[in-house]
């Protein structure tokens, strides 16, 4: 299926998705989500509404309504629902995987015009890779750096969370350089993130992210560092926790 249902009919898709999202809500559960997701005044989340829908049935909808267009889907995007953005994360990331290089483009420019709603970290996380990273995967990757200083949180977590494309491919360039660029954030959720993609490039590559760990370790923040050496040995990463690893020269 591919984004490239009429315009025109917009509202009354628009309107269907979220009759269906209704029929699928559990207060229960949206109060859970809200706690879980800091929304309460001055946290990360303030002010997100959730429904209490599970991503599987959200992953389940994209492909019913896999076919609506672009215009739909980022009409989707700007609701103040959470799992209605996340629904329609989910319906470009499907139109940018089935569609043609003009519409992986359009989606591409679109998510990142768009970038101040995908405004929680689970949003970032299944999106970024599968449309910013793969979109760049052949292309100059600059695009990401002015991403990566930027003041919006989001943003920064797009840039390095857009990587895991490369580091799936065996490149980790851009993750390093990245990385290196976000020693200094002062935001825990993207210590987080920094950290997870070290990780990952550690799965594929070790001696890459000991590289790395070894010039900066001791100026990461414990957060970053933790996440990092998750899979390593207790010895080892004791060693890191108590700065007694030397860089090679």
């Amino acid at each position: 299926m591919r984004l490239r249902r009429k315009t025109s009919e917009s509202r009354g898709i628009i309107e269907t998705i979220q009759d269906r999202l209704r029929l699928l809500a559990d207060p229960k559960r949206a109060q859970g989500l809200q706690r879980f997701f800091k929304t309460g005044p001055g946290q990360y989340g303030a002010g997100d509404r959730f429904l209490g829908i599970r991503v599987p049935q959200l992953r389940k909808l994209s492909r019913e309504y896999g076919d609506c267009s672009v215009e739909d889907a980022l009409a989707l995007l700007r609701s103040p629902i959470h799992e209605e953005r996340l629904l329609a994360l989910l319906l470009l990331m499907r139109g940018f995987a089935e569609g043609p290089e003009s519409t992986r483009k359009r989606i591409y420019n679109s998510y990142l015009s768009h970038s101040h709603y995908v405004n929680n970290w689970d949003l970032v996380d299944i999106s970024a890779q599968h449309i910013i990273g793969a979109f760049l995967w052949d292309k100059d990757r600059s695009p990401l750096y002015p991403l990566a200083k930027s003041e919006n949180l989001w943003e920064r977590r797009i840039a390095i969370m857009a990587t895991l494309f490369f580091i799936r491919q065996g490149r980790f360039e851009e993750t390093l350089k990245i990385s290196a660029m976000l020693l200094g954030d002062e935001e825990d959720l993207i210590h987080k993130a920094v950290g997870w993609m070290l990780r990952e490039v550690g799965k594929r590559e070790l001696r890459a992210e000991e590289d790395f760990l070894e010039k900066h370790y001791k100026k990461m923040p414990r957060t970053m560092l933790r996440y990092a050496i998750e899979r390593f040995p207790d010895a080892k990463r004791r060693q890191y926790l108590q700065g007694e690893i030397l860089a090679r020269g």
